[in-house]
């Protein structure tokens, strides 16, 4: 996935989750953040971030916030980019486990949930994947959420009950950025999800993790990476 026209810049502050104040070349521009959830993490005062300007003369604001430096990392943070990633990804034969993937489509409804992507099979296996942005790194490890997620829960809860009426079910965990040691769900922060996630992988639906190849203009599918499902101290 590719972005045009960069720009870079310094993170000032973040009124709201929709926006951030911004420095580009000395002029303080108030930009859209691509992403609702916290990055508190990521957003500090002083931090190097990279913008895409859009060219729709339509919109109040010029620019987008897409990706920062943390920790001599540069992240992805744009929310939008997991899901388009992944479905290039399978399209294009990147990912082993869905290179017989004969029918892709995005936002496929099931029960209560509307799942990122449904596929089917050449043998006609059908099933849906579930994808999570993942931005939070703790000392190499990727962790997801980096807040309490109950839509994230409930995407669980669905997957499994998609499995049991006879699908494939997958949760796939693109983490925005590497180098990357290993995944984990963040057990601290939300231990209802990670206990979730711990229940439905046991209960047959597959977590997948990959990591990114990130740079300022563009994020393409790196490699897997390996999923700790259980705390540390279990």
């Amino acid at each position: 996935m590719k972005y045009r026209d960069i720009f870079e810049g310094t993170f000032i502050e973040r009124p709201h989750r929709f926006g951030a104040m911004v420095d580009i070349g000395g002029k303080t521009e108030y930009v859209h953040v691509k992403n609702t959830g916290r990055c508190r993490e990521l957003l500090v005062p002083g931090a190097r971030v990279f913008l895409e300007r859009s060219n729709n003369q339509k919109r109040k604001t010029a620019f987008s916030l897409i990706s920062v430096i943390s920790k001599d990392l540069l992240i992805n943070i744009d929310s939008q980019a997991p899901n388009k990633v992944v479905e290039e990804s399978i399209t294009n034969g990147a990912i082993p486990q869905f290179r017989d993937v004969a029918f892709l489509k995005r936002e496929k409804t099931y029960g209560n949930s509307r799942f990122d992507l449904y596929f089917e099979r050449k043998n006609g296996k059908r099933g849906f994947i579930e994808v999570k942005g993942v931005t939070l790194d703790v000392d190499g490890v990727a962790m997801f959420p980096d807040a309490p997620t109950e839509r994230g829960l409930k995407h669980l809860l669905e997957l499994r009950k998609a499995l049991a009426e006879g699908y494939e079910a997958y949760v796939f965990f693109l983490i925005q950025y590497s180098p990357v040691k290993s995944f984990s769900p963040n057990f601290s922060t939300d231990p209802k999800f990670a206990a979730g996630l711990q229940n439905v992988c046991e209960e047959g639906v597959e977590a997948i993790a990959y990591d990114s190849c990130v740079n300022s203009s563009a994020i393409i599918i790196g490699n897997q990476v390996k999923i700790n499902i259980l705390p540390d101290n279990s």
